[in-house]
């Protein structure tokens, strides 16, 4: 079985804001993936974004910077 860690999940309202995080993110480098929203959390679009290594301020830094719209930023254990 995997172990499970500690990671920053950030939930979109809709499929284009998650689209535009993804190509976003392979510009800049910034590391992570597109994953089905966990279910310990809700999500309008059914979509996420998964990074083991940012924080929760670093990835809220990141959206800002690059003014992408996202409903909410979380720690998971996944």
């Amino acid at each position: 079985m995997r172990k499970k860690q500690l990671c920053t999940v950030i939930t979109f309202a809709t499929t284009t804001d998650a689209m535009g995080m993804e190509a976003t993110a392979a510009k800049s480098g910034f590391a992570g993936r597109l994953i089905p929203v966990p279910g310990e959390l809700s999500a309008g679009c059914g979509m996420a974004w998964k990074s083991v290594n940012q924080t929760n301020e670093e990835a809220i830094g990141f959206l800002q910077e690059h003014q992408l719209s996202f409903d909410g930023v979380y720690q998971v254990l996944l």
